[in-house]
């Protein structure tokens, strides 16, 4: 069994909130005092539009944080697209290094179809997911020059969304240095068993964002319809993880045991009632599990 032993915190439950996502000065000083409190020492990379990356690299000296890897996205469904997702990728890569980083993930941008109607593979078309192949093959040969490896992220409400067009981009990939950053909340969501396609391509995952996803809360966003927004705030899809329905056991015991990757702990919208509490239960649970290397 593999063991957790890089573990870091995506911030989103500061940054999403009622003023729609908010990202600022503040609100990083605020993550990063409290997710220290808490007992992470590695905060997911997210800067600000326009914000110099030195002065980025400030705030997490001054609270004694490291980096753990960020997020990149583009409209790898639209080819006429893909030349600019290299050049974002190429500065993406730039900060990651500047930073200590060469391990990031990649996904699509979300589509405004599956936002209204989430985790169900709306209008699927193998022809869109072998242009998503293409422009991710190029974006991540440009980041792999400069030394940053990226991983492909599942995501409900993008085009790269259920279990088989996941398995259609990395089918088409193969051989490239797009890897795979799977998340097993979205894979979850959107009808996957994460263990499974995890096992299948355990040697291209060179991240994990670890995401559980309650039961109740997912079935009742199905049964109605609901729309991203309303899935996640209203029905609590997300949950902390050990709350919810995905064996955490069985993913880390379907990869590699020496598997070294970042493990990134996310619960986009709390299922308990404030950030700190949220993240808290998600630490204790985390690092008392026999798969964590990290202790409390």
């Amino acid at each position: 069994m593999a063991t957790i032993s890089r573990l870091g915190v995506n911030p989103l439950p500061w940054i999403l909130g009622d003023m729609g996502y908010l990202l600022n000065p503040d609100v990083i000083r605020t993550a990063l005092r409290d997710v220290r409190g808490v007992g992470f020492r590695s905060m997911t990379v997210e800067i600000p539009e326009g914000m110099p990356t030195a002065e980025y690299r400030t705030y997490f000296d001054e609270a004694g944080m490291g980096f753990a890897p960020g997020y990149f996205s583009a409209a790898f469904h639209d080819r006429r697209q893909h030349a600019a997702a290299v050049e974002g990728i190429r500065k993406h890569a730039e900060a990651h290094t500047a930073l200590g980083l060469d391990t990031a993930f990649i996904a699509n941008d979300l589509i405004p179809e599956r936002i209204a109607a989430p985790a169900v593979g709306a209008g699927s078309d193998p022809q869109i997911s072998a242009i998503i192949a293409e422009g991710m093959a190029a974006a991540t040969e440009a980041a792999a020059a400069i030394g940053v490896r990226y991983g492909l992220h599942p995501h409900v409400g993008s085009l790269v969304e259920t279990e088989e067009e996941t398995r259609a981009v990395l089918d088409a990939t193969a051989g490239s240095p797009l890897g795979f950053g799977p998340d097993t909340g979205h894979l979850r969501w959107a009808g996957a068993t994460p263990e499974t396609v995890i096992a299948d391509y355990a040697d291209r995952i060179i991240a994990l964002h670890v995401k559980d996803v309650d039961p109740a809360g997912r079935a009742a966003a199905l049964e109605s319809g609901a729309d991203y927004m309303s899935a996640t705030l209203k029905h609590h899809v997300w949950i902390e993880p050990g709350r919810g329905s995905i064996d955490f056991a069985a993913v880390f015991a379907a990869l590699p045991a020496d598997w070294s990757g970042w493990t990134i702990l996310e619960v986009d919208v709390p299922h308990l009632a404030t950030p700190v509490e949220s993240t808290r239960a998600s630490w204790d649970w985390l690092t008392a599990q026999p798969f964590c290397a990290v202790r409390g």
